[in-house]
């Protein structure tokens, strides 16, 4: 399957390894500045007391955004885990309806989760919300990524569900699930 979006859903996935490069360079930079207290007090030399404030708020925001901006990508590359037990056994035309009714269940369930996070991004723009670790960070920043992640997600679902669909109208006894095919479904 061809997916036309590939290149919005690659964007996310460079924001997703951008995500966890910033987290290996704070976590880097600061046990470097441990490194280095420790060195100076070990030849009694004063502490430098340098630190990262909040490192481990910051990464975990990070981590958030890592993990939903590379949601698409992975979909696309069918690199999630699918259980198809049941549905693995079914005849290709009827194997097809199953596959675009399981496509429109999770983008209804994607479409109900963005719905609900723009809710809670209007809501902590509404109120001026804060995390309450050391920054105060506005927490609209964090819950926009997490929207773009699943957004993303959701135009992916929803070109599967098309092409799936456009399959078990025209051609639904040649129907090939996504990844069974030779190419790992590329």
């Amino acid at each position: 399957m061809t997916f036309r979006l590939d290149p919005l859903y690659r964007l996310g996935a460079w924001g997703a390894a951008a995500c966890m490069i910033s987290i290996c360079a704070l976590v880097t930079i600061q046990v470097l500045l441990r490194c280095l207290d420790a060195l100076l007090n070990a030849v009694g030399a004063s502490r430098l007391g340098l630190e990262i404030s909040g490192v481990s708020e910051i990464a975990a925001y990070l981590l958030v955004g890592a993990t939903f901006l590379s949601l698409a990508y992975t979909f696309t590359h069918h690199a999630h885990i699918r259980v198809t037990l049941l549905i693995g056994r079914l005849p290709p035309a009827l194997r097809v309806w199953f596959e675009a009714a399981c496509l429109a269940i999770s983008l209804a369930l994607s479409g109900l989760l963005v719905w609900q996070l723009i809710g809670l991004v209007r809501e902590s723009l509404d109120y001026g919300d804060v995390s309450s670790g050391l920054m105060a960070i506005p927490l609209w920043i964090p819950q926009s990524v997490l929207v773009s992640g699943i957004v993303l997600l959701c135009l992916a679902l929803a070109e599967a569900l098309l092409a799936t669909l456009r399959q078990a109208v025209t051609a639904p006894a040649a129907y090939v699930a996504p990844g069974d095919d030779a190419h790992g479904g590329e």
